[in-house]
C-alpha cells in the first residue's frame, strides 16, 4: 500500500510541477519570449516532441524531481545575445522578466485557491467565530462567554472558524490576548488560557469551544474559501518562521517520503482530507518558491529587483555562483530530510 501511495504522491507532485512550469511558459509566451524547451522532470529525456509552429521542444525526463522552462537568453544577461533579438528573455524589460519569474508560484497559489473552492463548496460546513458552547472543563470559559464574537487572536484578525482554530493552535499554547465583540462592545481579554497538546516535540494550543454555524450561501462560501486560503498561506509562512526561530525541530519537517505517509492518512479519512493535503502542498510549493533564496524564483526576482534599482544587471558570473551555492544547499537539505524520513519508517 505504501508503494501505491508513493505513486500517487509522485503523480500529485508531477501535476503541481506541471502547473508551476506552465505558469512560466504561458507568461513567457504572452510576453513574446522564445521558449526553447518545456520539460517535466530532470535528467535524460524519455520522450520529446518539437512544435513546428514555434520550435519549442516539449519533453518528459527520467527523474520526477522537478521541471523547467528554458527560454532564449534566460542565462545570457551579459553574453553575446544580439540586442535586436526582441524575443530573448534578457532583452525584455525588468517588469516583464519579474512577471515571468513569479508566474509559476502564482499558478500554484491559484490552483490552491481553486482546490480550496472545491473543498469548501463540497463540504459546505461553515463555522463562525461566535462562541456557541464550551466543552466540559474548558479553561477559556473563565474569560470567554457564550455569544462572544472573536475578532482577533493576539494581533491576527480572524473571519472564519478555520482561521480561529488555526490561530489558537498556533499561538494559544501560552496565554494570549483575545479581542471579542460582546453585546455590541469591543473588549480585549488579556491572557486567555487554552488547553494544549504536544506533537513531534512541539506544544500547540487547543480550542475548547464550539462555534455557531454560518449559512452556506454563495457569499459565505466565497468568504470561507478566500480566508481559508489566506490562512493556509499564513500557516506555511508560520512553519518556515518556526523552523528558523527553533519553535519547530527537524522532526517536524517532511520530505517526499514523509509526505506519502501524510497522504495515506488523509486518503483513509476521505476525499476531502486528501484534497486539503494537495491544496496545502500546492500552496506550500508556491510560497516556498517565492522565498528570496538563491536558485528559487524568489531569488531570481530579487536579482531583477536589484537590477531595476541600480539600472544594470548583476554580473552573470556572480549570479551563477550564488545560484550554484543555493542549489547545493537545497539538494543537501533534501537528501538529509529524505534520509530522516527513511529512518523513521524503519
Amino acid at each position: 500500500m505504501f508503494f501505491a501511495y508513493f505513486l500517487i504522491i509522485l503523480l500529485v507532485f508531477g501535476v503541481l510541477v506541471f502547473i508551476h512550469e506552465l505558469g512560466h511558459f504561458l507568461t513567457a509566451r504572452a510576453c513574446g519570449v522564445t521558449v526553447n524547451e518545456f520539460a517535466i522532470g530532470m535528467g535524460p529525456t524519455i520522450f520529446s516532441w518539437r512544435s513546428k509552429k514555434n520550435e519549442t521542444k516539449y519533453a518528459l525526463r527520467l527523474l520526477p524531481i522537478g521541471g523547467f522552462v528554458s527560454m532564449q537568453g534566460e542565462n545570457d544577461i551579459n553574453s553575446e545575445i544580439p540586442e535586436n533579438d526582441e524575443n530573448a528573455f534578457c532583452n525584455k524589460s525588468v517588469p516583464k522578466r519579474m512577471l515571468i519569474t513569479i508566474a509559476g508560484a502564482a499558478m500554484n497559489l491559484l490552483l490552491g485557491f481553486i482546490l480550496m473552492l472545491i473543498l469548501v463548496f463540497s463540504t459546505q460546513n461553515l463555522g463562525s467565530t461566535v462562541v456557541a458552547e464550551f466543552a466540559p472543563n474548558a479553561t477559556s470559559s473563565e474569560q470567554l462567554m457564550v455569544n462572544d464574537e472573536i475578532i482577533k487572536v493576539g494581533d491576527t484578525r480572524v473571519h472564519t472558524w478555520n482561521e480561529l482554530a488555526y490561530e489558537i493552535m498556533n499561538v494559544g499554547y501560552e496565554p494570549v490576548d483575545i479581542t471579542v465583540k460582546r453585546n455590541g462592545e469591543k473588549l480585549v481579554l488579556e491572557d486567555v488560557v487554552f488547553s494544549t497538546f504536544e506533537e513531534k516535540g512541539t506544544t500547540f494550543g487547543s480550542y475548547d469551544f464550539i462555534p455557531y454555524a454560518e449559512q452556506a450561501n454563495f457569499g459565505n462560501l466565497i468568504k470561507h474559501t478566500f480566508f481559508r486560503s489566506v490562512s493556509t498561506v499564513k500557516m506555511v509562512l508560520d512553519s518556515l518562521k518556526g523552523l528558523v526561530t527553533g519553535r519547530f525541530g527537524m522532526e517536524a519537517v517532511s520530505g517526499p517520503i514523509g509526505v506519502v505517509t501524510v497522504v495515506e492518512d488523509a486518503a483513509k479519512l476521505g476525499f476531502s482530507s486528501f484534497l486539503y493535503v494537495v491544496c496545502v502542498l500546492t500552496i506550500n510549493l508556491g510560497v516556498f518558491n517565492l522565498i528570496p533564496f538563491p536558485a528559487l524564483d524568489g531569488g531570481q526576482f530579487l536579482f531583477l529587483a536589484i537590477e531595476g534599482v541600480r539600472g544594470k544587471p548583476i554580473s552573470r558570473n556572480v549570479q551563477s555562483y550564488i545560484n550554484f551555492v543555493g542549489i547545493v544547499i537545497l539538494f543537501a537539505f533534501m537528501i538529509f530530510i529524505t534520509c530522516k524520513d527513511i529512518i523513521s519508517l524503519i
